[in-house]
């Protein structure tokens, strides 16, 4: 079978116990990155074979993968950081599972955009997730459909293209709409920015950007 394993997205400490014990368990673990997940493995004890599972050999890969599983081999899945499938490789191979009739089990954990629409202030009984936005071909298309959106909005980001991405929103959604821009969530830098578009996207502009994004953004008042 195939168990998709979330996996801290900075705290060490945030790995569950039972994690651990799939981990321990399984007969190969397939990673996004081999040295990230190896300092993770090392750090809870874990010595299992480990394989490379990305977006650049998922493609050329998945069938070889089902065929060890069909054949009684259980494998488990780590991304660099949080849960599988979220704006991470995990979709091919778990939908070549699901076709082939083979378990699959996704264990519950850390996933960057959680704690951050949750420690945001804003409205989260209603929210969409919208992962890493188009870099160029559909980017106007979304924007522009997402400007009437009454939900709250969830976005990824790299700190290289997060200004950048701020000043798109406030083209498109308004200088004063409110947001909250988390980066290092879990780390000793945490940081949680609240205010405007305007206020956040000049906050950022303003000094030297590290670590993982996620934006959260206000829906557009009904």
């Amino acid at each position: 079978m195939l168990y998709l394993i979330p996996s801290p997205i900075g705290n060490l400490g945030d790995m569950t116990y039972r994690a651990v014990e799939v981990l321990r368990q399984a007969d190969l673990i397939l990673a996004e990155d081999t040295r990230t997940s190896s300092v993770l493995l090392q750090h809870y004890l874990v010595q299992k074979p480990i394989t490379p599972y990305h977006q650049h050999n998922e493609h050329k890969i998945v069938d070889h993968l089902v065929g060890q599983m069909e054949a009684g081999k259980t494998m488990a899945l780590l991304t660099d950081a949080g849960t599988p499938g979220i704006s991470d490789p995990a979709f091919l191979l778990v939908r070549a599972c699901v076709a082939k009739g083979l378990p699959v089990e996704c264990l519950p954990g850390a996933t960057a955009f959680v704690p951050a629409l949750v420690n945001s202030g804003l409205p989260i009984n209603r929210f969409c997730f919208e992962g890493f936005l188009p870099l160029k071909k559909g980017r106007h298309t979304l924007l522009t459909a997402l400007a009437g959106e009454e939900r709250t909005m969830v976005f990824y980001e790299s700190p290289v293209r997060l200004v950048k991405t701020l000043e798109s929103l406030v083209t498109y959604f308004g200088a004063e709409r409110q947001c909250c821009v988390s980066r290092e969530l879990t780390k000793k830098f945490e940081e949680n920015k609240r205010g405007t578009l305007r206020e956040v996207a000049d906050h950022f502009a303003a000094k030297t950007v590290k670590g993982e994004i996620v934006i959260v953004v206000a829906g557009k008042e009904a």
